[in-house]
């Protein structure tokens, strides 16, 4: 066991996103003494992420290392932050183990280890599409979406040619609808004149959605408009399908006309998978110490004041955490977003304290100021409940302004904001985007051996 430093709490506090970048804030002026471990050594502002992974910001940023984010905090002597990889807690001993064998005490834990990719039990998926949670998954998307192009450059056979200008986003959520909206973007305007035997404008965007919807979380009238959006980019939007396999020479997936289900074929080798999230693999680890409950989606179940039921020492946050918020009339699902976490962690701190104090903790309530997604250059939709004057709705080019400005105020840091902003005012202007280099490539030289799924990408009746 790893001594104490001094009689005060020991908060250990697991995972530096917005969740626990807040709880960190509203604690470093406690009488406790804080230990924050995170995998990496950065806070990453995942909203934008996609714009590392389609080339239009480099990492830096959307990014900043978590030691220059809390300088302030740590000048305060109570905080440790450590970049390392908890692999298992011991909720009865009160301690979490790391990656490299050791120990860490504490009095009071904070779990916000955030989510990783869902494939729906088909993890045979994942080489061959990608998801985009990390800085890796952007550079790893990005190294695929340019050398895509490289490759058709080199390509005489105009089938295989075309194979490699076709992209699939699998699911319209905020994620799929911005990238695939940005993939548009690029194929239409950043590459339309940098290769000589290929034509970019030539590239096809395929948007693939098992709902009949795009943008689930919108409303209908904001759904419509993203479509029609989307539609005027270019983007081909498929609903009400659902994928059946993925491989390295493309994608498969169901639809219904009528009474008759019929199968599709989309040669590719480029696919981005934006369709479903799963609670980090430390939950399970968790739930099966402290005997807690994970829901279908593999977050932990947490009570009204967000702990874990009989640990009230353990509380869980942001994508982790299958919570409700309890407002006026019955609970309701929190969503997996930005503010909720950073609601999440500010109350996850001051019931710590309140504990300390004697006092009884206060149930969550998420305060949901609207939703906000961008479809491309002049196009997004905007959904924000204003006090006394309710929902706000519109969409097209004053709600991609509001987009823009709005991201660029909740960034971190002054730097990071000037240079958000000097970048997409360069590439309005230029339809430029430098951020294009890759280390390696995407793809070894060897052709891929798997067969296609089917021969031709023609409709099919499903045997």
């Amino acid at each position: 066991m790893k001594a104490r430093p001094n009689h005060k709490p020991q908060v250990l506090i697991i995972g530096c996103g917005f969740g626990g970048l807040e709880a960190v804030r509203a604690l470093s002026k406690a009488p406790v003494n804080i230990t924050l471990i995170d995998r990496t050594n950065h806070h990453l502002f995942q909203p934008l992420l996609y714009q590392v992974a389609t080339a239009g910001l480099s990492a830096p940023a959307i990014s900043a290392p978590i030691r220059h984010i809390l300088r302030k905090e740590m000048r305060r002597g109570n905080l440790t932050v450590l970049q390392a990889e908890v692999t298992a807690i011991d909720a009865a001993d009160k301690s979490a183990l790391l990656d490299d064998g050791e120990v860490v005490d504490y009095d009071h834990l904070i779990v916000a280890a955030g989510a990783t990719h869902s494939y729906f039990g088909h993890d045979d998926w994942a080489p061959h599409a990608h998801g985009l949670k990390t800085l890796a998954d952007a550079f790893a998307i990005r190294a695929r979406v340019i050398g895509a192009y490289e490759r058709a450059e080199r390509c005489a056979d105009p089938i295989e040619r075309s194979t490699w200008m076709s992209f699939v986003v699998v699911g319209a959520g905020p994620t799929g609808v911005e990238m695939a909206g940005t993939l548009s973007e690029i194929a239409q305007h950043t590459l339309s004149k940098e290769f000589r035997h290929i034509n970019s404008k030539h590239a096809r965007v395929v948007l693939l959605e098992g709902s009949d919807r795009v943008l689930g979380s919108f409303v209908p009238e904001l759904q419509q408009r993203a479509r029609e959006q989307l539609k005027r980019l270019r983007v081909d939007v498929r609903t009400g399908c659902k994928v059946l396999a993925i491989n390295d020479m493309g994608v498969s997936y169901g639809s219904r006309e009528g009474d008759v289900e019929l199968v599709h074929h989309v040669p590719t080798h480029t696919v981005i998978w934006a369709a479903g999230v799963a609670g980090s693999p430390l939950g399970r680890t968790l739930a099966a110490s402290a005997e807690a409950t994970l829901d279908r989606a593999g977050r932990l179940v947490v009570g009204p004041d967000l702990s874990l039921p009989g640990h009230p020492e353990i509380a869980v946050i942001g994508d982790l955490a299958a919570a409700q918020s309890h407002g006026p009339g019955a609970p309701k699902p929190v969503p997996g977003v930005s503010p909720a976490a950073k609601q999440m962690g500010r109350l996850a701190a001051a019931n710590l304290l309140r504990r300390l104090k004697g006092e009884a903790p206060l149930a969550f309530r998420y305060r949901d100021y609207g939703n906000l997604a961008t479809i491309g250059r002049r196009a997004a939709v905007v959904d924000l409940s204003v006090p006394v004057f309710g929902a706000l709705r519109f969409s097209g080019f004053f709600a991609w302004l509001f987009w823009l400005f709005a991201h660029i105020y909740f960034l971190i840091g002054f730097r990071n904001r000037l240079v958000v902003m000097i970048d997409w005012a360069w590439s309005y202007f230029s339809f430029e985007r430098h951020a294009r280099v890759v280390a390696e490539p995407a793809w070894p030289e060897a052709q891929p051996t798997q067969p296609p799924l089917m021969d031709n990408p023609d409709t099919q009746p499903l045997a």
